[in-house]
């Protein structure tokens, strides 16, 4: 086993920050790059952004943000393509390059103005002789649901209902969308989806009524709860999905917060409820093993054998654990992403030499509480040797920032 990071010195290397959006528009991607979430398409040339007209509040139904492909051949020149009524300050529109199609396809999720349901876009940019267009979506009336994390082989996306979280944990929902739970604490018919990406298939994989069921006898005031879903993160086999079942997390008005945490299979098979827990943003490594952290360390968690078995450092290395943490593409980079004060910082781990690299400070201002904190949110291109991550800009404006990782 492993005992953490190496401490020798490391080779020479460096972090080069580039801001690569500018103002008076703010722009970013909107999420951490977990389970292969990548903000650019197979050939590196386009990178995937919202832009907006505010950062000072959460948006509204009426409040639509512009879908934009950054040409990385033309000094990430912003192109709108679309719009999406479907996003928050945190987490975006969901976006992800479809894997049976990434240079070309992605999806997004979006709401209907009319209606309030939500549903998830897949938009080609070749389509409509390269002006790009949508070229499917994914609705259902009877359970309006919205992408949650597309598998990162293909085939499927995990979908979840985002009006539902509106409610209960507000920072990740798109308000004033059209809930049919309001009044039900764990409805049958509502959890975790999953979508056929080919044929627009949809089947309940796991209700909430049934983990009501799995936390019977260990969660206090169990009947008067009403509980949501998290992070619905696909592993790299596609066989595997780990996800948080919460409840109670803006006001504890039944006890303490529920934050209990869950593997299933994508079939529906297998559900698990996982004892120890490894922090709110753990990260797929390869198999059933997943990157987290444990009483001030980054460890690896062993799903199948339900512990822990590896630790990759302590806070001497990662001073936050908990930080936010995503796995290169080709698994040889990992990176873990802590605020302090007024800025994000970067420390990347070489997984063969298991030497740090730390990246200057990126800025943040005093956006680093609440419902529009700018969370460190790395996202790896897929030759493993950048990340794009959010910052404040001179011009106190939302903007992306590329951080370019070189040894020698």
């Amino acid at each position: 086993m492993l005992t953490g990071a190496d401490q020798r010195p490391a080779p020479e290397s460096s972090v080069k920050v580039t801001q690569i959006t500018r103002g008076p528009q703010h722009h970013f991607f909107g999420y951490i790059g977990q389970s292969r979430t990548i903000p650019w398409n197979a050939s590196g040339r386009y990178l995937l952004a919202l832009q907006v007209g505010f950062q000072d509040r959460l948006p509204g139904a009426d409040d639509p943000a512009d879908v934009c492909l950054l040409d990385a051949n033309d000094n990430y020149a912003v192109r709108v393509v679309d719009r999406t009524r479907a996003w928050n300050p945190q987490q975006g529109t969901m976006f992800y390059w479809n894997p049976e199609h990434p240079e070309t396809q992605f999806f997004f999720n979006d709401r209907d103005p009319r209606t309030g349901k939500v549903f998830t876009v897949l938009f080609d940019i070749a389509a409509n002789h390269g002006k790009g267009a949508r070229v499917r979506e994914y609705r259902f009336d009877d359970t309006p649901v919205g992408n949650g994390g597309v598998a990162q082989n293909g085939g499927y996306f995990t979908a979840i209902n985002y009006a539902r979280m509106a409610r209960l944990r507000p920072v990740t929902g798109y308000p004033e969308a059209w809930d049919w739970t309001t009044h039900v604490g764990a409805p049958a018919d509502d959890g975790i989806f999953r979508i056929d990406i080919g044929t627009g298939e949809k089947r309940l994989i796991v209700s909430f009524a049934q983990l009501k069921d799995a936390l019977r006898g260990s969660v206090e005031d169990l009947d008067a709860r009403h509980f949501f879903i998290n992070h619905t993160l696909n592993n790299r086999n596609n066989d595997l999905i780990y996800f948080f079942c919460r409840a109670d997390f803006e006001q504890q008005v039944n006890g303490p917060r529920v934050n209990a945490v869950f593997t299933v299979r994508p079939d529906g098979s297998g559900l698990r409820r996982h004892e120890i827990f490894i922090g709110g943003h753990p990260e797929w490594e390869w198999g059933p093993r997943l990157i987290g952290s444990f009483e001030g360390r980054q460890v690896v968690y062993d799903a199948t054998r339900k512990e822990i078995v590896e630790s990759l450092g302590g806070e001497d290395v990662f001073p936050n654990p908990e930080g936010d943490v995503s796995l290169s593409p080709d698994g040889s980079r990992f990176v873990n992403g802590h605020r302090e004060d007024q800025h994000n910082h970067y420390a990347f781990l070489d997984m063969e030499t298991r030497r740090v690299v730390k990246s200057p400070a990126v800025f943040l201002s005093t956006w680093s509480r609440g419902a529009l904190r700018l969370d460190p949110a790395p996202a790896w291109n897929r030759t493993s040797d950048a990340i794009v991550v959010p910052g404040i800009a001179p011009d106190g404006t939302r903007q992306m920032f590329l951080l370019e990782l070189s040894v020698r």
